[in-house]
């Protein structure tokens, strides 16, 4: 029997959960209207004597549909802004008929919501100035009023269940700041913890969640939500950022609205459904209206938007088009509305940069709101997923070196050609020469791509900082010459034009022009997908001028052995050589989804057979730039030790 009924109550346990989850994204309009025929809760002014001030203090009390003295609550702690006291929300949201109106349809649990005066001072008036140091310290003040005065009160006065799972605390603008800064600072206190539209007065979020860990094993809820006008949205979105960096679970809520009612009485309807029932952190990516600009769009533009898990919003204007689409490897059919706009959300994108197209009518071109990046051999859209473990490329407060751009004249091939530079920190100033990586890109690229799409001045300047890398000089050319581009163009021509233009033009250019080492075991050559093949083919053949090579994404095409055959052959005649000189041969793929995979699999096979030494390495996420950013950063450490 005991069994059977904790199989009921699991079932049961997982029906709330399902229930707890299941809800609107938004209030539907007017829903803060009284209705009729629905059992009304309470709403009474009560007042607590607060040792903490000195005097008796007001609070507003909200009591549920049906309140019996007999039952326990749990109690829900709502508070207002700068410019209110505890009225706030009672003129500015009729919470009493969000909440009555939320109970009649069974979308929230019986509550006691109390909505207290959250300036702790004598003369708690919203009047004269509002801003003046006293009042604002109030505010400050308040949590000791709340914790040692208004709660103990409460649990006195009330039918109430005083334990931490059953006291939940949220509220707006200023109050937003006090619920996250009081809730998250007595984890021992609250369980649910709630900021709308919260103000500069939010701690910084190292502060707010010291130890993520004590907060993802107390917290039920952390709920953010602001209006995407909002001039305080970026308190907001600093602490979305250091949660979601640290895996704690949270809703970021984003909704059309600036700092107002509008945005605050949906905070309420949200964030109340969720209190006191099971809740799926599985789920709670899902929930924003809105999602954050992407990083990559031009200045000011709204979207493309990314949402919490990673789904990207894109909306146009192309009122003339027939069919409009969004590639982005996969193709998404937009949908127009009434005015113009056409409309889609993705699935969810992997994280790090990628390159998308509109497709207007069968035409593929830039979205006028992203940056463009060469990419895909023409200027392409590109937009920046956010990624919890991108840290190494993210800017951050350290010593930073330079992208310099240079032009240089080749006597190789007889033009003028461009190259971008990295130089570390203290570069200008140092004495002793660097070693060097000549570093090469993709086809369909050129010498921009680790510098823009590969954030690699940002990688190198952060693992500079934490001493994991050698301070190094970063040589990004422009690895394209006449034919190249794709197996059907690209062959051995190309692969000896590269490496005259290497060894003729570049490596003499950067030495007479830059603070770098000529000696073998200060160069590296390394690159990605066609820059790798450059790299198997001239730096293998040159291992007594490179000590060190990369190999990303690439290898030799199985079906080409017109091409491969004589490099492995070479290979085979000069392996004690190679072995020799080469300090770290280093391959790596993007995994199985990598269009390089087979064939690299198949050139490891050979140089197993052959007895060349390397190091092979993976990392999910295919033939892409986040794939690529994650190898330089991984390849750079091994570098010159």
């Amino acid at each position: 029997m005991k069994k059977l009924l904790s199989v009921l109550a699991g079932l049961l346990l997982c029906g709330s959960t399902v229930f707890a989850q299941k809800m609107e994204k938004e209030m539907p309009k007017g829903y803060e209207q009284e209705k009729t025929g629905i059992a009304k809760g309470k709403i009474d002014t009560v007042l607590y004597d607060s040792k903490t001030v000195g005097n008796k203090r007001k609070t507003l009390v909200y009591t549920p549909p049906g309140f019996d003295k007999k039952k326990k609550y749990p109690v829900f702690y709502l508070l207002h802004g700068i410019g209110g006291d505890h009225l706030e929300w009672f003129k500015g949201a009729s919470p009493q008929n969000i909440l009555d109106n939320l109970y009649a349809e069974g979308k929230i649990q019986p509550m006691i919501v109390v909505m207290p005066n959250g300036r702790a001072m004598k003369d708690d008036r919203s009047v004269g100035n509002i801003m003046a140091p006293d009042k604002v310290q109030a505010f400050a003040t308040f949590e000791k009023d709340l914790l040692d005065d208004l709660i103990p009160f409460i649990e006195k006065t009330y039918p109430t269940l005083t334990d931490k799972d059953n006291r939940a605390i949220a509220g707006l603008s200023m109050g937003g700041g006090q619920s996250l800064n009081f809730g998250l600072g007595n984890l021992d206190k609250f369980s649910w913890v709630g900021g709308f539209s919260s103000a500069p007065n939010t701690k910084l979020p190292q502060d707010l969640v010291p130890n993520p860990e004590i907060a993802k094993q107390k917290l039920k809820l952390l709920f953010i939500s602001c209006g995407d006008a909002d001039g305080l949205i970026g308190f907001s979105k600093r602490t979305h950022d250091y949660l979601y960096q640290n895996d704690v679970p949270h809703i970021y809520y984003l909704e059309a609205g600036g700092h107002d009612f509008k945005v605050w009485k949906n905070g309420l309807y949200m964030f109340s459904q969720f209190l006191f029932k099971p809740v799926d952190n599985s789920s709670l990516e899902q929930y924003s209206v809105l999602g954050t600009p992407a990083t990559t769009n031009v200045r000011n533009a709204k979207y493309p938007q990314i949402l919490p898990d990673n789904r990207v919003i894109f909306k146009v204007k192309a009122p003339e088009a027939q069919k409009v689409q969004i590639d982005l490897g996969k193709k998404y059919d937009m949908v127009k509305d009434t005015s113009g706009f056409w409309n889609v959300t993705t699935d969810v994108i992997s994280r790090g940069f990628h390159y998308y197209s509109l497709i207007i009518d069968g035409v593929a071109v830039v979205d006028p709101a992203s940056e463009t990046f060469y990419g895909m051999g023409r200027q392409a859209s590109g937009i920046e997923i956010p990624y919890k473990d991108g840290g190494f490329y993210a800017l951050k407060d350290v010593p930073h070196g330079d992208i310099r751009i240079k032009k240089y004249f080749s006597k190789a091939t007889n033009s003028w050609r461009e190259m971008y530079v990295y130089t570390p920190p203290g570069y200008d100033n140092a004495t002793e020469k660097y070693p060097a990586v000549y570093l090469l890109h993709g086809g369909g690229e050129d010498q921009r791509g680790w510098a823009t799409q590969g954030r690699t001045d940002l990688i190198l300047d952060n693992l500079i900082a934490e001493k994991k890398a050698k301070p190094m000089v970063i040589v990004m050319m422009d690895g394209n010459f006449q034919g190249g581009g794709g197996p059907a163009g690209f062959g051995i021509q190309q692969l000896n034009q590269f490496e005259n233009e290497l060894k003729n033009a570049v490596i003499p250019f950067v030495e007479a022009n830059f603070k770098v080492s000529s000696e073998a075991k200060n160069r590296a050559l390394a690159g990605l997908s066609m820059g790798g093949l450059q790299t198997l083919h001239a730096g293998v053949r040159n291992s007594d001028v490179f000590n060190y090579l990369g190999v990303f994404s690439s290898g030799w095409w199985a079906n080409n052995t017109k091409l491969s055959d004589p490099q492995y052959e070479f290979m085979k005649t000069n392996k004690d050589k190679i072995n020799a000189n080469i300090k770290e041969f280093w391959i790596s793929q993007g995994g199985k989804e990598d269009i390089a995979h087979a064939n690299c699999q198949i050139m490891m096979k050979k140089f197993d057979e052959m007895g060349i030494k390397y190091k092979y390495s993976e990392y999910a996420g295919g033939h892409t730039w986040p794939v690529w950013r994650h190898d330089i950063y991984e390849f750079s450490q091994l570098l010159f030790k």
